[in-house]
């Protein structure tokens, strides 16, 4: 059994971004991975044709001629030209493209197929597929090309479609000679389009050169950028635009018009934010597809543009493509769908294609049905049928990385780039739901792998953890547990034989360290089949107790390891083999963590390049590698021989990403890395290498079992909802995922992510950290009390023991004056007379920029040190505010002092703080946050409660009121109260003693008032002088501030001076490199001038030769010819000479060949589709034929033998053939003399151009000498001392010369400018008013002038002024009033009959109504009494259906089915009848379209022999 035989192409999935082209009327082909995928699209069958080479490239087809040719993805590649539906290769084309091939395009007319290369050659290149010859050859030509296009109606033009040009291939030829010549279109331009002019910023950096110079350099005017072309019936090239402009190209004369112009005022509305994706004539208009799901249909009458009908498409399409008998539209968009429009039948667009485009991650085979289920780079997951068919689409909505399909049931396992892993019921195929999560890993999952039973799912990512979850419904997927693992997992597979066996899991293990994808560690454990149990645990942190764990060691690291029955396979990289590993009997006992070495029983050598990727059939029958060769081998594992292989994907677009098996091992389903398909293969292999069907049963029958009683739970979940957990173990994970953990300081929290950003392990950790939370919250409170006390004894002790220090403000460095820091940096640099090179310009930049940086540098400094000064005043007038604040509150003085501040702008920090005083909406609190509070709400209550009673803070407000220190009693408050007797007697009641004591009280009043008067103008003088320091500090900011202003301005002026300079400097360094590199251009334009003159003359001189030669055997037929004309009397000179006259008179004759009319075009309709005609038959041939007529015995003169006439009609043919060529050689002469004439004068071009490069070389060399050697000078000019002239400085005037005048010297010309002035007014106001009576009497002049004229015209008018003839009548009444008065009588009279005939037939109208109502009457009451007949009538009708029905023998119904048949009978034989008569109609209409064909024939398809 060959390997066609055992690996069949069963389907294969997938859309390109490219084209989709017509192989037929019927039929599309596009590329798919490796193979080409046609497409019927009436009965919607696909066919799958494998590239002989390579995976696929560039593709074209013919409808016409029902060819395709394809490039493979291959270095040197090759063409492929097949025919269809044959697939038969007609040639393969090979040529020097190195890389690949960007665009192919087939003619119409001729076998030439035209091809466009990409790097590094770039060159477009025409052949001849019938011949596999190469034509010739055009080096970059195509470096921006995307498409390739023949015109239909002239095989010799080429269109050519770059990302931004636009170029017309014309083929010249000479005899064999080919030579193609572009014509570049020159496509207009978009208004408003130029780029402006970035400012120059000065920096310190001398990168900023390339900023200065790119700044001063001119803008660029931007041009339309062609997005779609088609060619036209009168071989025009019609161009859609990305700005959306229409363009029509003519390619002779290379001009543009514009068709669709966007910006016009006058443009229509739907067209004006078009986006012209692709245009194609059909159905007599132009269909123009856009960017915005729309597609219209352009009709053109002349120059004027309008829509004749809009469809609304469902989706943006990329290509429209017209098949080739005109009929049929098809759309195709790179997003998967293809849609087809018959205009001919319906307006309705069909869609034929449904798959999504992208590149798939991973697929895998799942149930008896052989269903697919992909997954695609962005998020969607699908599912196929057994025959390709797309059943259902899922989007995920999230970045992807894996799949694979339990065998439990029906359900697939996702995994995500978050670390989720996502269960997808599979289930309800037009339905697929998203049932459960999981969320792992913060990091990609890498690797899934379900076992053979399905009871368990593994899954790795980047971290040391590899999950274990239960895979059945029943368990809700939880998860088990995880396995701590030294490295990174690179693969990871399971193996179990016979149902209730341990499960064996096998990961390969590489260093996390190493970025290689390599591994030396094989970690091997086994998982119960009855589940966590016995010494099969988990720990409270998730972490496995597995009794049975075993480590090997390899000696060469693997890149990929798969698990077999007591056997692994693997590949090793380095040795470029398959090795397999036996795992030795005891190894498997007791003990556990084990290590051991293991050596490779078998190997085998892997030929093929590129590393591989090794999967094992569910029967361990088959081995299957996969790589980035994209080739798919199989190998039984009993010898690991190659058994059969498969070239399923491109090796250049990455080869095979991955590889799955069907449950029964007979399919495989293989996924390209960067192809963007998928293939499904169908395994014949021999009995020998299948499992025994035994096994394979009792297998089906354990997964049936359980697929029974576990897939009804998968249905009955709900759909997953993020929002709202679905498990009471979720609902308290949660819980546990936002609580706080333990404090280990007060309000040092460490909080974990909340439960929708927490993994399992982090909600696990969570959930320990709440128990131990719970279990020693008393220890966890005492010490933090403990720790409170500890912190605040510590805060006392520093209090006590520091020492208050004064705050030194750093003082500003020395102020650099800017004399100091010219003459500093004019030791450097260079005098402006002496920079004479680029090198010394550039230097001179550097420096400058330098000096600038130190000029912002010492201002900063200087910047710096007053504004610590300004902090510093400002803390010191805010500290003596405080103290006149204290004065001003003893003294009882109400006054305002200001307080200055810094503002927002120079303290800019303080925009990103917010004051509580600032927010005016209450603060929102979390759960968490409410709980945090009420916690400390709680703890302070407490803390009060236990420090109700303390003793000595009571002890302390009792006896010094609370404080540690007294303060001093304030002398303006005290009052000395006065003696008790002299409020309550009066003074002459006083005693002696009494009167002695309010003596000493009003002295003691007497000097407290002395004292109160002295402390208070103490306090005033001290108030005085603190706002005098103030007011002098101040001052002093002040004038430091005017100081650094001034220096400001000049540090300013001098550095827009040096900028200036730099300005200056950096455009003559751009000037000058300018002059370089166009030095260098023109050194590279000539040289390649003088090649392609060395070119052209070697050329022409072939030329040359081939036309000489072709001329002279052109003349030697002109000879020969001549000769027979010469020798025909000598050749008949036997006969008589009357004979030989008529002889030679139909020796002359010639008969009249029909001559073919050139195809009339239509020029007022521009998008009139094309229609090809057949190709016009050879002239030879006509002429050939219609000389059978005058061959014949009847027109033989008289007295002539048959022999005679024989041998004249064989001379006479000679003659007509000898004259046919005579044609066809003048014809092919005169183009190959044309060719000639055209080489010769690009020769002469070429030398004239060659003489102009020169002439420009030594002209730009001159121009830059004098540039170097006459630089710019900046010459700083005292301000009011010199004068210039207010001419515009701009760059038409950049280069006029000023001279320099003394200030005095201007002042003379100006006096006498002056007075030369005054003069001239005083001429100009005597010339203006002899003037202005000059103008007053021409003026009235003119008007006498004009009423003359008028005058005279309305004598003409007069004269020539026509009355009618009741002008005459009117004019000839005596009395016109009564006249007037007779015809409004009259209109009187006929009004009031009018009046009178309206009121009788309103009156006639009146009776019909009132006769009509009579009869409604009359027809209600019969009404009315049949309504009360109808329930006895039907009663009787009732009966007698039943006596009806009752009666009714077989014969009736016998009858019935005779007549029912007769009628079957005579449809279907009326059916036949207009099918055949359809059909005859089909034939007759085709031989109409071949007679008219034939008929009228096209001159522009004629052959080139």
């Amino acid at each position: 059994m060959s390997e066609g035989e055992i690996l069949e192409i069963s389907w294969i999935q997938g859309f390109p971004r490219d084209n989709v082209e017509f192989v037929d009327n019927n039929t599309v082909c596009y590329a798919c991975g490796s193979h080409i995928c046609f497409l019927n699209l009436k009965t919607k069958k696909r066919r799958v044709f494998q590239s002989p080479g390579n995976g696929v490239g560039a593709l074209t087809a013919n409808g016409r001629s029902g060819t395709f040719a394809f490039s493979e993805k291959e270095l040197d590649p090759s063409i492929f030209v097949y025919n269809f539906p044959q697939l038969e290769l007609k040639n393969e084309l090979k040529g020097n493209t190195q890389l690949d091939y960007t665009s192919l395009t087939l003619s119409d007319g001729e076998p030439f197929l035209a091809s466009c290369s990409s790097i590094p050659d770039f060159s477009i290149t025409l052949w001849n597929w019938e011949k596999a010859e190469l034509i010739c050859t055009r080096p970059q030509g195509g470096r921006d090309v995307i498409y390739l296009e023949f015109n239909p109606m002239n095989c010799l033009q080429l269109c050519a479609l770059g990302t931004t040009t636009l170029t017309v291939w014309n083929i010249e030829r000479c005899g064999s000679f080919h030579l193609l010549k572009p014509s570049a279109v020159q496509l207009p331009e978009i208004p408003d389009a130029s780029s402006e002019k970035p400012t120059p910023t000065s920096t310190k950096d001398p990168n900023c050169i390339s900023q200065i110079l790119a700044a001063i350099t001119e803008p660029t005017v931007a041009t339309v950028t062609p997005s779609t072309v088609c060619w036209t019936v009168t071989s025009q090239l019609c161009v859609g635009c990305a700005e959306g402009y229409l363009l029509l190209v003519d390619p002779q004369s290379l001009s543009v018009s514009v068709l669709v112009d966007p910006t016009a005022a006058d443009a229509i509305p739907e067209l004006k934010n078009f986006y012209f994706q692709s245009v194609v004539l059909y159905s007599s208009g132009l269909v123009a597809v856009g960017k915005e799901s729309v597609m219209h249909c352009l009709e053109a009458k002349g120059t004027q543009i309008s829509i004749t009908q809009t469809w609304q498409l469902e989706r943006s399409v990329t290509t429209a493509v017209v098949s080739p008998n005109n009929s049929t539209l098809l759309l195709s968009a790179n997003t998967g769908k293809i849609y087809v429009l018959n205009a001919e039948t319906s307006d309705q667009i069909e869609k034929i294609l449904d798959v999504l485009s992208g590149n798939f991650l991973n697929a895998a085979l799942h149930s008896d049905k052989n269903i697919c289920v992909s997954l695609r780079d962005s998020g969607v997951l699908q599912l196929w049928s057994s025959n390709g068919t797309c059943l259902a689409s899922l989007p995920l909505e999230t970045d992807v990385t894996n799949i694979t399909c339990c065998p439990l049931a029906h359900y697939a396992a996702v995994g995500t780039a978050s670390g989720k892993i996502l269960f997808i019921d599979l289930n309800f195929q037009k339905q697929l739901r998203l049932v459960h999560e999981v969320y792992l890993y913060h990091t990609a999952v890498d690797h899934l792998a379900f076992d053979q039973e399905g009871r368990y799912l593994l899954c790795s990512g980047l971290d040391s953890h590899l999950y274990v979850l239960d895979g059945r419904p029943s368990a809700k997927f939880s998860v088990l547990g995880y396995i701590e693992v030294s490295g990174r997992i690179l693969s990871l597979s399971t193996q179990c034989v016979n149902r209730g066996e341990d499960v064996k899991a096998l990961a390969l293990c590489g260093s996390q360290e190493d970025k290689k994808d390599e591994g030396s560690w094989l970690l091997m454990f086994f998982l119960p089949f009855k589940g966590i149990g016995g010494s099969f645990s988990v720990d409270r942190t998730g972490c496995l107790n597995i009794p049975k764990v075993f480590k090997f060691k390899v000696q060469v690291p693997l890149t990929s390891c798969i698990l077999g029955v007591g056997e692994a396979f693997g590949y090793c990289h380095r040795k470029k083999s398959l090795q397999r590993f036996q795992f030795p009997e005891d190894t498997f006992g007791l003990s556990s963590k084990k290590r051991a070495h293991l050596n490779p029983k078998n190997e085998v050598a892997f030929q093929l390049p590129g590393r591989a990727t090794l999967l094992l059939s569910p029967d361990c029958m088959l081995l299957a590698s996969v790589g980035r060769q994209g080739i798919l081998q199989l190998r039984p594992t009993s010898s690991m021989e190659l058994y059969c292989e498969l070239r399923c994907h491109s090796r250049r677009l990455g080869g095979i990403r991955s590889v799955s098996f069907s449950t029964d091992s007979h399919m495989v389903v293989t996924t390209g890395l960067d192809d963007g398909s998928v293939l499904c293969t169908n395994i014949r292999a021999e009995a020998e290498y299948m499992s025994p069907i035994q096994r394979r049963l009792i297998r089906a029958q354990s997964l049936k079992t359980s697929f029974i009683s576990e897939n009804p739970i998968l249905i009955k979940f709900p759909v997953w909802d993020q929002e709202t957990p679905v498990t009471d173990e979720q609902t308290e994970e949660t819980k546990f995922g936002r609580a706080a953990s333990i404090d280990v300081i007060e309000e040092d929290e460490h909080n974990f992510p909340p439960a929708s950003t927490s993994t399992w392990l982090e909600k696990r950790h969570e959930e320990i950290v709440k128990e131990d939370e719970i279990k020693y919250a008393d220890v966890k409170k005492r010490l933090r009390e403990e720790m409170e006390d500890l912190r605040k004894s510590l805060i006392g002790l520093k209090k006590n023991n520091s020492e208050p220090e004064e705050g030194h403000v750093a003082e500003s460095a020395d102020n650099v004056g800017l004399p100091t820091l010219l003459a500093h940096a004019n030791v450097y640099l260079y005098d402006q007379f002496s920079m004479q090179t680029v090198e010394q310009r550039i230097n001179q930049i550097i420096l400058l920029q330098d000096l600038i940086y130190d000029i912002k540098m010492a201002f900063n400094s200087d910047f710096e040190a007053l504004f610590k000064r300004k902090l510093k005043e400002i803390k010191f007038v805010v500290d003596v505010n405080k103290n006149i604040r204290d004065i001003m509150l003893e003294l009882d003085i109400q006054q305002t002092l200001w307080e200055p501040s810094l503002t927002d702008m120079e303290w800019p920090e303080r925009l990103f703080i917010v004051e509580d005083s600032e927010i005016e909406v209450e603060k929102y609190l979390t759960p968490e946050q409410k709980a945090e509070e009420e916690r400390l709400r709680l703890e302070k209550e407490a803390c009060l409660a236990a420090h109700k009673d303390d003793s000595r803070q009571r002890a302390l407000n009792d006896m010094m009121g609370g404080v540690l220190e007294v303060k001093k009693v304030d002398i303006l408050k005290v009052e000395i109260s006065p003696p008790e007797f002299s409020l309550t007697k009066p003074p002459i009641q006083w005693s002696e003693e009494e009167k002695k004591v309010y003596k000493e009280y009003e002295k003691n009043i007497k000097d407290l008032i002395e004292e109160k008067e002295k402390y208070k103008r103490g306090l005033e003088f001290e108030m005085k002088k603190l706002q005098e320091s103030i007011k002098e500090s101040t001052e002093k900011f002040d004038e430091s501030l005017t100081k650094l202003f001034e220096k400001k301005l000049k540090f300013t002026a001098a550095i827009y001076q040096e900028e200036l300079k730099i300005s200056y400097l950096a455009e003559s360094v751009h000037m000058v490199e300018a002059m370089n590199r166009q030095e260098s251009e023109l050194k590279l334009k000539l040289e390649q001038l003088l090649a392609q003159k060395v070119n052209i003359e070697k050329d022409l001189s072939g030329y040359k030769d081939t036309v000489e030669q072709f001329q002279f055997d052109y003349e030697n037929i002109l000879a020969e010819d001549k000769n027979l004309d010469k020798e025909f009397r000598k050749e008949f000179a036997d006969l008589p000479k009357f004979l030989t006259d008529q002889l030679y008179k139909q020796f002359k004759r010639r008969p009249r060949v029909q001559r073919l009319r050139a195809m009339s075009i239509d020029g007022s309709n521009l998008f009139k589709p094309i229609r090809l005609s057949t190709p016009a038959p050879d002239g030879l041939s006509q002429i050939l034929a219609a000389m059978e007529e005058l061959d014949a015995p009847d027109n033989m003169p008289k007295g002539l033998t048959l022999p005679v006439w024989e041998r004249f009609c064989v001379v006479r043919n000679t003659k007509i053939e000898y004259e046919q060529k005579i044609k066809v050689k003048g014809l092919e002469l005169a183009e190959m003399q044309a060719f000639l004439e055209r080489r010769i004068n690009e020769d002469n071009a070429a030398q004239e151009e060659i003489k102009q490069h020169f002439e420009e070389l030594r002209s730009l060399r001159n121009r830059r000498n004098k540039y170097l050697m006459d630089p710019v000078i900046q010459v700083v000019l005292p301000q009011g001392q010199v004068e210039t002239s207010t001419i515009d400085l701009t760059a038409e005037t950049a280069e006029t010369d000023f001279i320099l005048l003394h200030k005095k010297v201007v002042d003379d010309v100006k006096e006498k400018i002056r007075k030369v002035a005054e003069q001239k007014i005083t001429y100009m106001e005597a010339h203006g008013a002899v003037r202005k009576e000059i103008i007053q009497l021409e003026w009235e002049h003119r008007v006498l002038d004009k009423k003359i004229e008028d005058l005279h015209e309305k004598k003409k008018e007069i004269k020539m002024l026509r009355l009618s003839k009741e002008d005459m009548e009117v004019l000839s009444m005596k009395d016109p009033k009564a006249h007037e008065l007779e015809k409004i009588s009259k209109l009187e009279k006929s009004i009031a009959f009018m009046k009178q005939t309206h009121k009788r037939a309103i009156h006639r109208r009146m009776k019909k109504v009132k006769q009509i109502n009579k009869k409604i009457s009359m027809i209600a009451d019969k009404s009315a009494s049949i309504q009360k007949e109808l329930p006895e009538m039907q009663a009787s009708v009732a009966e007698l259906r039943h006596i009806y029905e009752a009666s009714a023998t077989e014969a009736n119904e016998a009858a019935e089915r005779e007549e029912r048949y007769q009628e079957i009978v005579q449809r279907r034989n009326l059916r036949d009848l207009a099918r055949a008569k359809s059909d005859e109609l089909d034939q007759l209409r085709k031989e109409v379209e071949r007679l008219e064909r034939r008929n009228f024939p096209s001159l522009d398809q004629l052959k080139y022999n």
